[in-house]
């Protein structure tokens, strides 16, 4: 299993700077100040997802199909990755309250999920 680069001070929770690099086979050593991408933000689970939507060349219904998830649950996901890497939702809070009501009562969504959405 890999290690990833943390974003946050486990201590004070600030964002972390990475000043050093090592190559194992040549060891090659760099310095300098390098920062992490807006990815280092997603959980694993939110990578492995993002892994999948693009091995599935971002068609929804591919990744449903590879997941064994609900269209809801793949936009969703979809949308909770984005706003971990900071970007804005598109869809008012009312709006997406509205659409996870109407997947629950379709049997599209369980009230689980529903719960773990609204929860953010």
């Amino acid at each position: 299993m890999k290690n990833y680069v943390p974003d946050k001070c486990p201590i004070c929770d600030n964002e972390l700077t990475i000043t050093d690099m090592l190559c194992h086979k040549c060891d090659t050593h760099i310095s300098g100040e390098f920062y992490v991408s807006k990815f280092t933000n997603l959980t694993k689970q939110q990578l492995e997802f993002v892994e999948v939507f693009i091995k599935c060349r971002g068609s929804i219904k591919e990744v449903e199909k590879e997941l064994s998830i609900s269209y809801p649950t793949v936009k969703n996901r979809l949308e909770d990755v984005a706003t971990s890497m900071g970007f804005r939702a598109n869809q008012n809070k009312e709006d997406k309250n509205k659409e996870i009501l109407e997947s629950i009562n379709k049997g599209e969504m369980s009230v689980k999920e529903a719960m773990n959405i609204l929860d953010r």
